[in-house]
C-alpha cells in the first residue's frame, strides 16, 4: 500500500521517507515486503499523507498474517 501510494503520487523514494521521517533503506524494506508496518506506524503514515487510518491499519494486520503463513485468513476492522 505504501509502494502504491508513492508511485500514484508520483513521489521519489526519498521525497516519501523524508514525508514519513523514515530512512529511504526503511522505506525500500517496506516496499519490497522485507518489512513490515505495526498498527501504531500504519495510523501515523495514513495521518501523515491524509488516508484511511482504518485502511491502513487493516493492510498492516493484514501483512503481519500473511508473513506468518497464516494468508488463508482475511483481515477486517470496524472503528468502536
Amino acid at each position: 500500500m505504501i509502494s502504491s501510494t508513492r508511485l500514484s503520487k508520483e513521489i521519489s523514494q526519498i521525497d516519501f521517507a523524508k514525508k514519513l521521517k523514515i530512512s529511504v533503506a526503511h522505506l525500500c524494506d517496506i516496499e519490497k515486503g522485507r518489512k513490515t508496518v505495526s498498527p501504531e506506524r500504519a495510523v501515523k503514515f495514513a495521518k501523515i499523507l491524509g488516508l484511511s487510518e482504518k485502511q491502513f491499519i487493516r493492510v498492516a494486520l493484514q501483512d503481519e498474517l500473511n508473513k506468518a503463513g497464516l494468508n488463508r485468513f482475511q483481515v477486517m476492522i470496524e472503528a468502536a
